[in-house]
């Protein structure tokens, strides 16, 4: 959640910062301040009456305690009452309108976030060279069905469009990518493996901003529970209401979970395949840390989730997302890309992100800097280390054969048991 007070003692800073993201933003920071001045005004009438109406109470009392008549007193308290119930349900009708206002403004983005839209994307890193092919190389979907390990009829039978079924070696590839991807994390880079919910609450959802900015796009139950459309939604809410000791940070979280997102509106070249699903896997990285850590553990998770690209030999490169094309909570975020040479694309495969203390207000997770500090609000972050469909596809698509084999990296060998899938 954006910080009120920022916008409330900014306001020319807050529409100019949030207004890069387009939209209606600037609106939404209008109407917050107008809800919070309308706020503060009644809070403050309600506030004096009450200090009239316990003088008031007091002079009651002394009357009565004399003898006197105490009548018109007693009237003026009934008057008082009543102002002061129809304030008290003022001040909270425009509080909780505030609220949900706040619930809808993004996070602003850093300074060193380019301007504009998605147009505006910047490659700031490249690793690795597409391959060069003697043959024309061809897509995921017709590797899968000549390998035997990909099967999006009879996913499509049994779920609907969207929900991808693995077989034999396929299956065996993605438990595979789970082992490597956990292991690289847990082992080398320090994450303290979890194993989450899948469902999680509504408040949950609020917390990391899923809610209400994405809940189109989230399966919902008749209870109100909702389908993870990502492992950060329930990992960082591991700590929400609680305060951390500044000894405890950073603090690093890994998990692998199925993934669930309704993806309204998705339409295109990119549904062929495995390019845009509504359901998938993925190895999820998060971080909480002290805002001055803010930036190097940024750094670090970025490294983090180019390390498993870098092992898996798959050509990426590193995008610093504009301002108009940043998520809802995020206040700066790179998107690592991988080539697929099969349908001639680059696609994410990571988005790793900085949300500021943006999450943690929302979810209230905070830390404490020393024994008699006041609490103040850790940063969060997160990475996909990585996502696992469009990282399949670069797999088959960029290391294929002629005569359709698929050779593995050596990284994933020990995981898999062997070099090659081999035609069916």
């Amino acid at each position: 959640m954006i910080d009120l007070k920022w916008i409330r003692e900014h306001p020319d800073q807050a529409r100019a910062a949030l207004g890069r993201r387009g939209g209606d933003v600037v609106a939404l920071v209008d109407r917050a301040l107008e809800l919070d001045a309308q706020w503060r005004e009644r809070l403050q009438r309600v506030e004096r009456l009450k200090a009239q109406r316990n003088a008031a109470s007091e002079e009651v009392a002394r009357l009565k305690r004399a003898g006197q008549d105490a009548s018109s007193m007693i009237a003026e308290l009934k008057t008082l009452s009543d102002s002061i119930k129809q304030l008290d349900t003022e001040v909270r009708e425009l509080e909780e309108q505030l609220r949900e206002i706040l619930l809808r403004i993004p996070n602003r983005p850093m300074e060193d976030v380019p301007d504009g839209d998605a147009t505006c994307n910047r490659v700031v890193f490249s690793w690795g060279e597409p391959r060069r092919f003697d043959f024309e190389p061809k897509p995921h979907w017709e590797l899968g069905q000549r390998l035997g390990i990909l099967d999006l009829p009879r996913g499509a039978k049994v779920a609907g469009s969207g929900f991808p079924v693995f077989t034999g070696a396929g299956a065996r590839l993605v438990r595979a990518l789970i082992s490597f991807m956990i292991d690289l994390h847990t082992r080398e880079h320090d994450y303290v493996e979890v194993a989450p919910p899948l469902l999680v609450n509504a408040a949950t959802a609020l917390g990391t901003g899923q809610l209400p900015d994405l809940e189109k796009n989230m399966y919902v139950t008749e209870d109100g529970l909702y389908l993870i459309p990502t492992a950060e939604v329930p990992v960082t809410n591991l700590h929400r209401e609680e305060i951390l000791s500044a000894e405890e940070l950073p603090k690093a979280y890994v998990a692998y979970t199925p993934c669930f997102r309704r993806e309204a509106g998705a339409h295109g070249k990119e549904t062929r395949g495995l390019i845009r699903i509504h359901q998938f896997d993925k190895v999820e990285l998060v971080r909480f840390c002290k805002p001055e850590q803010s930036a190097e553990e940024h750094r670090k998770l970025v490294d983090h989730a180019e390390a498993v690209l870098r092992r898996l030999e798959l050509p990426y490169r590193r995008v610093l997302l504009a301002a108009g094309d940043l998520g809802f909570a995020s206040a700066k975020t790179y998107d690592l890309e991988v080539w697929a040479a099969g349908v001639g694309m680059w696609l994410e495969a990571s988005s790793a992100s900085c949300f500021t203390d943006f999450q943690a207000r929302r979810a209230n997770i905070r830390y404490r800097p020393s024994s008699d500090a006041k609490p103040e609000y850790v940063h969060t972050l997160n990475a996909s280390g990585v996502a696992f469909p469009r990282t399949l596809i670069a797999l088959l698509e960029n290391n294929q054969e002629e005569d359709g084999r698929v050779r593995l990296p050596q990284a994933l060998v020990p995981y898999f048991g062997s070099e090659w899938l081999v035609p069916q």
